[in-house]
């Protein structure tokens, strides 16, 4: 019986894990999806570079945003590079990137996700472009707090 239920709870793990992975598409380390307007959203980064330049096109289509969660707990991340044209980055999509001590934000930015670059506690400078209207903001309201929240070294 034991055999049995274990044989359960691991078909319905496989199934889950399979629901959860549907619709993501693969392109090197990165997994994405196609938004409704032909572009590209990373879903996730699944490498361990040092120093990472998220492409511009993915398939012959436009990186536009940065998921949430995309780049979160990639801890060996020393560097970013954002494409230009990318509008969007997601809620935690850095989060937990402790080594992170330099990114680059392109002026197609507008919005920056809630707690985006939180806990990145090497992170000592960021340019934010004049083209960002909105910057995630904590339960607080303080935009800069929640994007920023616990980036002890910045």
């Amino acid at each position: 019986m034991k055999k049995f239920l274990i044989g359960i709870a691991m078909f319905f793990t496989v199934m889950m894990m399979c629901v959860v992975s549907a619709g993501a598409e693969i392109y090197g380390d990165y997994e994405y999806e196609v938004l409704d307007g032909g572009t590209v959203k990373i879903t996730d980064y699944t490498g361990s570079d040092y120093n990472v330049e998220i492409p511009s096109e993915i398939s012959g289509k436009a990186v536009t945003s940065i998921g949430d969660y995309a780049f979160s707990g990639c801890s060996s991340l020393v560097s970013i590079a954002i494409p230009d044209g990318v509008t969007n980055v997601g809620n935690y999509a850095f989060r937990w990137c402790t080594s992170l001590a330099s990114i680059t934000i392109p002026d197609s930015v507008t919005s920056i996700g809630y707690y985006a670059f939180g806990e990145c506690s090497s992170l000592t400078s960021i340019t934010i472009p004049d083209s960002v209207t909105s910057i995630g903001s904590s339960i607080g309201g303080f935009g800069l707090y929640g994007a920023f929240h616990n980036c002890s070294s910045l």
